[in-house]
């Protein structure tokens, strides 16, 4: 996509400019029926997430949660198209836990990282750079920072009292046979946690801090948002006190934000990294964060794809996604240049929303 003058950015704040879905290309009445529709259908998760923690997963090696929770609130969205607000509906200015919407978040610390040549190579083994004792062995001394970013890590250990197991996600208890690094996809918040701590190595700045300044306060963000850990990840590095974040809300914790900075950060992707006259991530970082891993084809640096319309079979291919439980999603869809933020709706019928959305496209 060519980026001239004509491209809009809103200015930082809540003064978003709207437009008409006339002026935008695309039909009201259709538009009206899809945010209709999205507005029927939210999860049937309690609004209590503590009884969500106590009923769901407590059937787990390690249950307990070591972050903090936040009861949610009902189902709202809000669509971008060219960057316009077209539609909004909700409370899309509370702050919400956001579950794996934060691995992207975690995933973006990595791609400075990487344009800041903290990270010269993601093919490089972590144990490179990072001496903590979690890459010593023959195992995890495999590890690079690609596996990690890809979920196909295979990391062997135990971090902040969750051994590599504890996520039931990952289908893997402690006598399961470790796979070469790489070889097998495994969603694993122990490993991304690890991923998490690895950053903060190499960073040596609390990665909240890093992402407000070189990303969130950039792109015009709020103040609101936070970004957690948990009670057990505090270290000390270079004398300073600092919490490592979750990648995830699975114990508790990860990133706490609202549906629309969320709009913003996915705008920022549909844009190629680009704001305004500043490139804040590299294009080379979206297509790396956006490229098929080989062993799950739906999945890159922790973004959600949609290669072959397995995911989502009534969007385009070229749609990404940051997906986190609940459901909340980020839906970046480059071909009709939209991003559409949902929080809160029931997981299956997410597909029928995209669908609906898209209908109204002229």
């Amino acid at each position: 996509m060519q980026f001239t003058q004509d491209v809009y950015y809103p200015e930082q704040g809540e003064e978003w400019e709207r437009r008409k879905p006339v002026d935008v290309g695309m039909d009201a009445d259709s538009l009206n029926e899809a945010v209709h529709y999205a507005q029927t259908i939210e999860t049937a998760w309690p609004r209590k997430l503590r009884l969500h923690y106590t009923e769901n997963e407590r059937g787990e090696s390690h249950p307990e949660v070591i972050g903090p929770i936040k009861d949610r609130g009902a189902t709202n969205g809000l669509i971008l198209r060219h960057g316009y607000i077209v539609a909004e509906w909700g409370e899309t200015q509370r702050v919400d836990m956001t579950f794996s919407i934060s691995k992207s978040y975690l995933s973006t610390m990595a791609g400075l990282a990487l344009d800041r040549e903290l990270i010269r190579d993601v093919h490089h083994p972590v144990r490179d750079y990072v001496n903590d004792g979690g890459f010593d062995s023959p195992h995890n001394a495999q590890i690079t920072w690609h596996h990690l970013l890809q979920q196909t890590s295979e990391w062997e250990g135990t971090l902040w009292d969750k051994p590599h197991y504890a996520d039931g996600q990952g289908e893997q208890g402690p006598d399961s046979p470790l796979q070469a690094p790489g070889s097998v996809f495994a969603y694993n918040d122990v490993r991304v946690n690890r991923l998490a701590l690895s950053l903060l190595r190499i960073w040596r700045k609390p990665l909240p801090q890093l992402l407000k300044d070189n990303v969130m306060d950039p792109i015009g963000a709020s103040n609101s948002w936070r970004w957690h850990g948990y009670r057990n990840s505090w270290l000390t590095i270079d004398g300073l006190k600092m919490q490592s974040v979750s990648g995830g809300g699975h114990w508790g914790g990860g990133v706490w934000i609202s549906t629309r900075d969320h709009a913003r950060f996915g705008y920022l992707f549909l844009r190629r990294g680009r704001w305004g006259e500043r490139q804040i991530l590299s294009e080379r970082w979206i297509d790396l964060a956006t490229t098929p891993c080989p062993v799950e084809p739906d999945y890159g640096y922790m973004w959600w794809l949609n290669t072959d319309r397995q995911l989502f079979p009534n969007a385009p291919e070229t749609s990404f996604y940051a997906l986190g439980a609940g459901r909340n999603v980020i839906w970046i869809e480059p071909e009709n240049d939209l991003v559409v933020v949902v929080r809160w709706i029931d997981t299956d019928r997410a597909d029928k929303l995209m669908k609906r959305v898209l209908a109204a496209v002229r």
